[in-house]
């Protein structure tokens, strides 16, 4: 037996350990950790073991669900929220089986748009416009202290919410129609959405405003199409997002599936990295979490395909997709989002710098507003 072989058979475990240390392609990031770059819908007013949601918190750690009081496809007005009661067992049940603490999100934002309603035995709301008319910071702040009060009784920790569109045109079908904008006049948006967030933080409950950088000049709804605001889009619908990052803590964003050829000539907001790294973190120095509006809308969906979506939307700058699931409804939706991100990380698609960076921003969110909340909730029902 010469040395050489000796050495060659001494080196051998060497080399095995080197390669079993390497990491196996699909396991470039652990796939419970881009579980937190998910926020998902589901249907049910409980939660069993044997539910998709339920392994999707619990196993693929997504990062929370969106609750609806009703399902668009069935009909059914009872989808997630039956009453106050029903609401916070379901909430506690979703942190208890969260490996972290779970983002359980609402949008709340007054009138049409509310999902804890009067009829089901929450607190009356009324619309942002209707705030805006009033024009009464006391008012404001009245009917967002006692929402963001329910929040927090309920265990609900995030509000897509405040809506920070300029209402620059009234008959924009799925803003000014629906009374969703405070105002045409940015600065009394910046006031109103401030008092709001005031509000809202006190309880420690998530402000999420939306929808960046301005849908209050389309003339279309992005839930049903390809929304251009080319022609309608004014710098003035950047305002609001500018003072509120200099006077608040802002901890998070939600994208608009709006294309605006002023910004970027290809891609719509969600998936334009002109529009959040570039306009939103670069140009105004926001560091928070950027939400996706959800990707299921036609505006997303119909038109680019969801591999290309997740794609193009983690490569733009959004940290967290929403998959409402009440437009369409696919039960497998959160397994199906993290298999894409794996495999475009292992194609070089998406960079894992920028998956990790993703990640640090909602490891600081959760941390710093979610954690705390989810654990009083789990003290009081000790």
């Amino acid at each position: 037996m010469t040395l050489r072989f000796l050495l060659a058979l001494l080196l051998i475990p060497a080399i095995l350990a080197c390669e079993d240390s390497k990491p196996k392609p699909e396991e470039i990031i652990d796939s419970q950790r881009l579980g937190q770059m998910i926020v998902v819908g589901f249907r049910g007013t409980e939660l069993s073991e044997e539910s998709t949601i339920y392994k999707d918190l619990n196993e693929r750690n997504i990062s929370g669900v969106v609750l609806f009081d009703r399902d668009v496809i069935t009909g059914n007005r009872s989808r997630n929220i039956e009453s106050p009661s029903q609401l916070m067992q379901l909430t506690n049940r979703l942190i208890a089986i969260s490996p972290t603490s779970p983002i359980i999100a609402v949008d709340q934002e007054g009138g049409l748009v509310s999902r804890l309603k009067e009829s089901k035995g929450f607190p009356r709301s009324v619309s942002a416009e209707y705030l805006g008319n009033l024009d009464n910071e006391d008012s404001t702040r009245h009917y967002s202290r006692i929402m963001a009060q329910e929040f927090m009784v309920v265990s609900t920790n995030t509000n897509f919410a405040p809506v920070v569109d300029v209402n620059t045109n009234p008959d924009n079908p799925v803003i000014g129609k629906l009374g969703r904008s405070f105002s045409s006049d940015p600065k009394k948006v910046t006031e109103h959405a401030a008092y709001v967030i005031d509000e809202y933080s006190k309880e420690g409950i998530l402000s999420v405003l939306k929808h960046f950088p301005g849908h209050g000049s389309s003339t279309s709804d992005s839930h049903l199409g390809f929304t251009d605001v080319t022609d309608t889009w004014d710098e003035s619908e950047l305002i609001p997002y500018k003072e509120l990052f200099s006077e608040k803590e802002v901890h998070a964003v939600m994208t608009a599936h709006i294309f605006n050829a002023n910004i970027d000539t290809l891609w719509p907001a969600t998936l334009s990295e002109k529009t959040i790294n570039g306009l939103l973190r670069d140009s105004l120095g926001f560091e928070g979490v950027v939400f996706s509006d959800d990707m299921q809308m036609d505006g997303i969906r119909a038109e680019y395909g969801l591999e290309t979506a997740i794609e193009k939307a983690i490569n733009a700058g959004v940290d967290i997709l929403i998959f409402g699931n009440n437009l369409v409804y696919e039960e497998d939706i959160a397994e199906r989002a993290i298999s894409i991100i794996q495999k475009l990380l292992r194609e070089g698609k998406i960079s894992k710098e920028t998956v990790e960076a993703s990640l640090a921003r909602i490891e600081k969110l959760k941390e710093e507003v979610i954690a705390p909340l989810c654990s009083c909730m789990n003290f009081l029902n000790e």
